[in-house]
């Protein structure tokens, strides 16, 4: 069987995190599976948000990884199409996101907002108009 060609961002979270249901609230995001340590912290999770894969994953010695925190910042921002940019928009910041602009109607054609997740990622929603 041919596996689907889809790209699957892996998000690094902290060591000792035990709670990432932000991605539940927030985006309704599916749990597929969740692997924890001994201390039921977060090993790896993989999301489904729609159809769209990600994972979250602590910082290991191993991984090369960190996160958007000790990086003072991320490298990039992760784009998510939406239909209704503003609901989704606004359940994140209840689910604790922090707002870094609101939602906008810009004049290349998209409507977006963006904001840092409680681990430091940063999300742009968006949808094309």
């Amino acid at each position: 069987m041919k596996t689907q060609t889809c790209f699957a961002p892996m998000l690094a979270i902290a060591n000792g995190v035990t709670n990432i249901d932000f991605y539940k609230i927030a985006f309704g995001a599916i749990e597929n599976m969740c692997l924890r340590n001994d201390d039921n912290s977060i090993h790896v999770a993989e999301f489904t948000i729609d159809g769209a894969l990600f994972h979250v994953h602590e910082v290991t010695q191993f991984s090369g990884t960190i996160t958007p925190v000790n990086a003072n910042g991320g490298t990039v921002s992760i784009g998510l199409m939406v239909d209704d940019v503003h609901a989704v928009f606004d359940k994140a910041i209840a689910a604790g996101a922090a707002m870094i602009t609101p939602v906008t109607d810009f004049d290349y054609g998209y409507r977006q907002g963006e904001f840092t997740d409680p681990f430091g990622h940063r999300w742009i929603i968006e949808k094309k108009l």
